[in-house]
């Protein structure tokens, strides 16, 4: 079916109840985080990063996050392609930081970060007490799948910007699984679909 027959058969919802995300609270929650590219990247081939330059974003909103994280769990494979803590939020946030590994022995010692060699939900567990009522942002897509599989995900926090990386690492990769339909925070409707309208610039 093509997008102009399927745009047919969809309720079209007005502009004004699509508004942006309301600020982030300090709620304990469980909170799958990221800047993605808009064809679904996290971070280019080995972890890059340096493709996340020279984008915008909402007045405050560092701030926001900053405020309202009290732990953060990563992955082994981020952890080690960055392995200082003290650059989360460009070194505005301190708090506990826990790498969830199944080799802890061969981690360096790195101040303010605890490895852990536990089930997934263990790690949550542990997270969220850490956090002290506010919020554990998973910072690993391999990580943020399983704990979404097992119903441990409150909120995924997406800010999607204008760039195409056609490589790297996915937030989401589960071939062969079944789609995992999401409700939308964003105004009333929370099956509605979400408009991007970009166009290439020079390099």
């Amino acid at each position: 079916m093509s997008t102009a027959k399927a745009l047919q058969n969809v309720d079209i919802t007005p502009a004004s109840q699509l508004a942006d995300t309301g600020r982030q609270t300090a709620a304990g929650k469980v909170l799958w985080h990221f800047t993605m590219s808009l064809d679904g990247f996290v971070a280019g081939p080995g972890h890059a990063m340096d493709w996340m330059t020279g984008f915008s974003f909402r007045a405050g909103l560092v701030e926001e996050y900053v405020a309202t994280t009290g732990a953060v769990l990563g992955g082994r494979d981020g952890f080690d392609a960055f392995p200082d803590a003290d650059g989360v939020y460009g070194g505005a946030w301190q708090g506990p930081v826990f790498v969830l590994t199944h080799h802890p022995d061969d981690a360096p010692p790195v101040p303010g970060v605890t490895f852990l060699d536990c089930d997934v939900a263990e790690a949550v567990r542990i997270g969220l007490e850490a956090a002290g009522g506010k919020n554990l942002e998973v910072l690993s897509p391999t990580i943020g799948r399983q704990l979404l599989e097992r119903g441990l995900i409150d909120e995924i926090d997406l800010h999607i910007v204008p760039v195409l990386l056609g490589d790297g690492i996915r937030l989401y990769d589960n071939p062969g699984g079944a789609p995992v339909r999401l409700g939308l925070l964003n105004g009333d409707d929370h099956a509605a679909a979400v408009n991007v309208r970009c166009r290439p610039v020079g390099t």
